[in-house]
């Protein structure tokens, strides 16, 4: 019941589901339980709540459970949201395997462990699937559903199915893969960033400024091959033109980076300057952050339907 927990019980509740949140202390769930009630009733007064339900009748939908047998009888789908550690959540999912029945789905929202080093050996392997959500959740559609290699083609499907009900944007990965797609993009970004920052190239300032006012406007509404297909007369006109000038650049790239060191000082210092490492300011600016998230897809959702 910690931030992803929080986020993806908003999520089924926007989608009219019934919705059991465990955890092993009553008091994080009676915080939790708090905490959601207030952003429904924040996002209500909005006007940006999602689902057909008021926000009342979402919040009715939400129950708390210490006992994971008690939390997962009856369920179809099962989400876990432990912290991103491995024997952690092996931990839960073997607890699982012994209780579930042969029907419900067993899914993690790990961000980077590989589905056959959570699921493998378990009874219902074939019912296990990653669905990955981008934090937060509630105001970031994107779901990237990762089958193991025993996974059930079934699984798979009735998993994007139940996102794409829910509102979500599922996206299928065809196998397992270090990082899984977003991370493996995210990490790209970073790293070459971090190598510009550390050569001295641009500050850590300018650098965020050249996506937030330069690639991520684009990327809010299309990705990069599109980028590609459009910035020409298709990919393939885009590949004869600029292949040879990317190759060029590509093979400049440096080794991954570590870090660590000197970088690490010259971005912390230009963040907290702007940010202040203090708790307070970084709730401010991780609200003031959700709060664009939840204008800009208000936008996204008015312009597809136009």
């Amino acid at each position: 019941s910690g931030l992803i927990g929080r986020s993806w019980a908003m999520v089924f509740a926007a989608g009219g589901f019934k919705v059991k949140l465990y955890d092993i202390a009553q008091q994080q769930l009676t915080t939790a339980l708090e905490n959601i009630r207030k952003q429904m009733k924040e996002l209500e007064k909005s006007g940006v709540l999602k689902g057909a339900l008021r926000a009342e009748q979402q919040l009715a939908l939400i129950s708390v459970c210490t006992d994971l047998k008690a939390a997962v009888e009856g369920a179809a789908f099962i989400q876990e949201c432990t912290p991103e550690n491995l024997e952690l959540k092996k931990k839960i999912f073997g607890q699982l395997d012994l209780i579930v029945d042969d029907n419900v789905i067993l899914s993690s929202s790990t961000s980077c462990l590989l589905p056959s080093k959570l699921f493998t050996g378990l009874k219902h392997v074939k019912q296990c699937i990653v669905s990955h959500p981008v934090n937060p959740p509630y105001f970031v559609p994107l779901v990237e559903i990762v089958p193991h290699p025993e996974t059930d083609p079934s699984t798979t499907e009735r998993t994007y199915s139940l996102m794409k009900k829910i509102g979500q944007s599922p996206v299928k990965l065809n196998r397992e893969i270090e990082g899984f797609v977003l991370n493996r993009l995210q990490y790209a970004v970073i790293s070459e960033a971090w190598r510009l920052v550390g050569e001295g190239v641009i500050s850590p300032t300018d650098l965020d400024l050249v996506m937030s006012d330069g690639l991520g406007m684009r990327y809010a509404f299309i990705g990069p091959l599109e980028t590609m297909h459009l910035n020409a007369e298709g990919i393939s006109s885009y590949c004869e033109r600029y292949a040879e000038g990317m190759k060029l650049v590509l093979n400049t790239f440096g080794p991954v980076p570590e870090f660590s060191g000197e970088t690490v000082q010259k971005v912390n210092q230009a963040l907290s300057e702007k940010i202040p490492v203090v708790p307070k300011v970084l709730d401010a600016r991780r609200k003031w952050r959700d709060d664009c998230l939840t204008g800009l897809a208000k936008l996204k959702t008015q312009m597809k339907s136009d």
